[in-house]
């Protein structure tokens, strides 16, 4: 089975000249992560303070999507044009400024006494940072930034519940570049703390033999089976979504291989769209790793990262468990078949070449939740992978193939390096002006003291910033407006978090935007608003799960292990049902019949499902037991009235 190809991307094509820079900023980025998080005195004398090491990082990395992201799709493409120069050397000088003068903006509070240069060198660095935000989040993220940026200097002529402290121009300039709490706020220290060591890993992950591995792992366990190509989307895209963190790159990188097979065993251009991106979207909320969004939340949280991992585990699971479902469902309903065994990679023979890159994630996987060392892991984890990518000789890097990879490496941390350090201005402009703390209480109010109708506040607005951001991006702005309102109202703070980020996927497949679902169209030759449809079906797990888990957070493994026993178990049988209604099939039954009376024993199903994974107890009212009888009466319900619709002869089959 060939690996995946890479996708068509938007960057520019560049002369040896240009990409020699990005290779060697993205080298140098490395190496000065590389001595602050292990330590290791690269400066002999030289003590390199916190914000002294960020604004490294940006001045090394955030100008440099200037070189190879062009302004718009019809500029240069083949060569960096002299303003983008320009705008790249007027970066690394603004950043560089700041490094250089890293002690005096603490020990003199720039912030608010910035002297007149630090001020006209931080206007232009705002400026700068707006339009590298514009080309590495896109033309949404660019106006929500610019707006909320500037709203401390027009704070004092809002209406109420969103007034704050004013600040003149020349204030709010200094403190988004010199303050903690602005460009150099959560998201860029999360950046250079965690982020940049888990890009790297999953930019060399996709350059090395152990993508190539995966996929073919995925093809060997699962592609014979009833659907096979289908169930291999699940493995394949769960797991390269969840280290690259990238719901676009995954659909494009593995959707290549997978749709086309799930067309040729029988699977209609619409549903193999949608499974596609179903499956690439549900890897950014995959452990171990999660993308880049995982640990800016553990920032967010104060906890460690394994605690974000381990709460995240069971929805995850629950969410691919509900599309396999639907996807064993379709293809027993439709009799497909998987592809031929000939044509699939030998279990034995992929184990036999690629095994040793199994045990780079059992290091990674070690680290991260037994040592708990987030920091290092991916660093050791890289280390580990091309060393073992080396000794092989069937994947061997030559020197042409590593330069591509340092360069595909400083590409990703240049991309999202920009983009958080931009994000972090709206963290500065609600912490300077105090909006912060007040538009929680203004969110209460308006929500009358309801939770409930607070929380579909939450998603709804989840919903709405999730379809012109990057996830990352989405979660940032939601964990500063819409957490605090929701962790006041009495929800666990650990559950809300995951919520907004479960909220601020659902756009990913979701029309009018559904980002995953339109992409996926694309490569399957299908209406992209037919894939939307299908993905929303398909995905349904996501609209649910997120309220289950916020109403009890047993599911997420916080509380009495019994509680948490009952609580996932009922959820996985609820998931199940709620599956099966939809695809019109049940495991162990069989269809649920057409016309009126199937659509009805359908609706009592999925009724039924939806009660069965119902999390008993917590902020719901109802418990276990009430919850379990209701389910079992709607069950009995529509199989009695499938069973009196369905024609004779047609019994269930296993799953394949």
């Amino acid at each position: 089975m060939a690996a995946p190809v890479a996708p068509e991307s938007r960057q520019r094509h560049l002369p040896p000249l240009w990409r020699g820079v990005i290779i060697a900023t993205g080298v140098a980025a490395v190496l000065l992560a590389l001595n602050k998080i292990l330590n290791l005195g690269f400066f002999v004398g030289y003590t390199l303070l916190d914000n002294a090491y960020l604004y490294s990082l940006c001045a090394l990395l955030v100008g440099t999507v200037f070189l190879f992201l062009p302004a718009s799709p019809r500029a240069r493409q083949d060569g960096v044009p002299w303003y983008d120069a320009v705008l790249y050397l007027c970066s690394l000088a603004v950043f560089g400024y700041f490094a250089f003068n890293a002690h005096r903006i603490l020990s003199e509070a720039w912030e608010f006494m910035a002297p007149a240069t630090a001020v006209w060198v931080a206007a232009i660095g705002w400026l700068l940072l707006l339009e590298a935000t514009r080309r590495t989040g896109g033309t949404a993220v660019f106006v929500v930034v610019a707006l909320v940026s500037l709203y401390p200097v027009f704070a004092g002529h809002m209406p109420g519940p969103i007034a704050g402290l004013p600040q003149p121009l020349n204030t709010t300039a200094a403190y988004h570049l010199t303050s903690s709490e602005s460009v150099l706020g959560i998201p860029t220290r999360a950046f250079g703390e965690l982020v940049i060591g888990f890009v790297m890993f999953g930019a060399v992950l996709q350059f090395t033999g152990a993508a190539q591995f995966f996929n073919n792992i995925a093809f060997a366990l699962f592609g014979v089976v009833r659907g096979g190509p289908a169930k291999v989307s699940i493995f394949a895209s769960g797991l390269m979504g969840s280290v690259s963190g990238s719901v676009v790159s995954n659909v494009l990188t593995t959707g290549v291989v997978t749709i086309p097979a799930m067309k040729r065993t029988g699977f209609s251009p619409a549903y193999a769209g949608g499974v596609e991106a179903c499956a690439s979207t549900g890897g950014v909320l995959m452990p171990p790793i999660m993308g880049a969004t995982a640990f800016v939340m553990a920032s967010f949280l104060g906890i460690p990262y394994a605690s974000v991992v381990m709460a995240a585990l069971i929805p995850s699971l629950l969410f691919y468990f509900g599309l396999f479902v639907q996807i064993d469902g379709y293809a027993a309903r439709k009799g497909l078949r998987g592809l031929p065994r000939e044509e699939l990679p030998s279990i034995a023979r992929t184990f036999a070449e690629g095994w040793q890159y199994i045990l780079v994630f059992v290091l990674l996987v070690w680290m991260l939740l037994v040592l708990q060392q987030e920091a290092v892991a991916p660093f050791y984890a890289t280390a580990l992978l091309l060393a073992i990518n080396q000794v092989w000789p069937r994947h061997r890097l030559n020197w042409k193939r590593l330069g591509a990879l340092v360069e595909g490496v400083s590409r990703s941390l240049a991309e999202l390096a920009a983009l958080l350090a931009g994000v972090g201005l709206v963290i500065g402009s609600l912490s300077v002006t105090g909006l912060a703390g007040t538009l929680a209480n203004d969110l209460v109010y308006l929500a009358g003291n309801n939770v409930y109708v607070l929380l579909v506040m939450g998603a709804v607005t989840s919903f709405i910033f999730g379809m012109g951001m990057t996830i990352t991006a989405c979660y940032i702005f939601l964990a500063i407006v819409l957490a605090p309102p929701l962790v006041a109202a009495g929800f666990d703070p650990v559950a809300v978090h995951l919520f907004m980020m479960y909220w601020g996927m659902v756009s990913f497949i979701t029309p009018p935007v559904a980002l995953a679902s339109f992409v996926a169209a694309g490569l399957a030759g299908a209406p992209p608003l037919k894939v939307g449809m299908q993905s929303m079906r398909l995905g349904s797990t996501m609209y649910f799960v997120p309220f289950f888990f916020v109403l009890n957070p047993a599911l997420i493994l916080r509380g009495a292990p019994g509680e948490i026993a009952m609580v996932v178990v009922t959820a996985f049988i609820g998931i199940l049902l709620i599956a099966s209604a939809f695809e019109g099939y049940l495991v162990g039954f069989g269809p649920l019949g057409g016309g009126v009376a199937g659509w009805l024993s359908r609706l009592l199903l999925f009724a039924a499902g939806l009660t069965m994974a119902l999390p008993g107890g917590g902020l719901l009212g109802l418990d276990h037991v009430q919850l379990l009888l209701a389910s079992l009466a709607l069950v009995t319900g529509s199989l009695l009235l499938s069973r009196w619709v369905r024609p004779a002869g047609q019994s269930a089959s296993a799953p394949g």
